[in-house]
């Protein structure tokens, strides 16, 4: 009798520790072991750990593997993980100012998800839309250094969005690990 599912079998590209996604020298989110000073650097540096993170749970994968529903019934899949973010960093972003809000990028509620097809188009743009709206929110925090400070129509502490984005990045990450180990067996922190 057959296997009622094709799993793939679980793998790393690392050598030196099984359990880990690659090897602490080719590791990009490394930083030699020496912590950044300050509570603003401390936030960014575990952004950018997460920003990465992301990054490297897709790379290698092609448009069908990232549009893949790996966990149905659930419409997640990690394209939809990059518009999503996308998308609420345009939010955030959004959050940031007191003038009129940036439309949405997709469209209707949950359209991030349901819009990630297996395309290489959808892909480059999706990519593309989230390099944008990163650095867009990066660069309207970087005007506000006081963590203290509060921002927007509901006065927002600079600290509260950092600690959230940080959050939101942290538990798609987690999805991420779970989806690629779906795709391709791979496996790692």
């Amino acid at each position: 009798m057959g296997r009622m599912s094709e799993q793939p079998a679980r793998w790393t590209q690392s050598t030196v520790y099984t359990d880990m996604w690659a090897d602490p020298d080719h590791d990009p989110r490394s930083n030699d072991g020496t912590s950044v000073d300050g509570e603003l650097a401390t936030l960014l540096d575990f952004l950018t750990g997460y920003r990465l993170t992301l990054k490297m749970k897709c790379e290698g994968l092609n448009p069908e593997q990232l549009a893949r529903r790996s966990v149905p019934p659930s419409t997640m899949s990690l394209l939809g993980l990059i518009r999503h973010l996308a998308e609420v960093e345009r939010d955030w972003h959004n959050w940031i100012t007191d003038g009129d809000p940036l439309p949405r990028l997709y469209g209707e509620r949950d359209a991030d998800f349901h819009g990630a097809v297996a395309d290489q188009a959808v892909v480059d743009a999706a990519y593309a839309d989230l390099e944008r709206e990163q650095a867009a929110t990066d660069a309207a925090l970087a005007a506000h250094t006081d963590l203290g400070e509060r921002v927007g129509k509901d006065s927002i502490a600079i600290r509260e969005l950092m600690v959230h984005r940080i959050d939101e990045y942290a538990r798609h990450c987690g999805h991420a690990d779970l989806l690629r180990e779906c795709v391709d067996g791979r496996v790692g922190q």
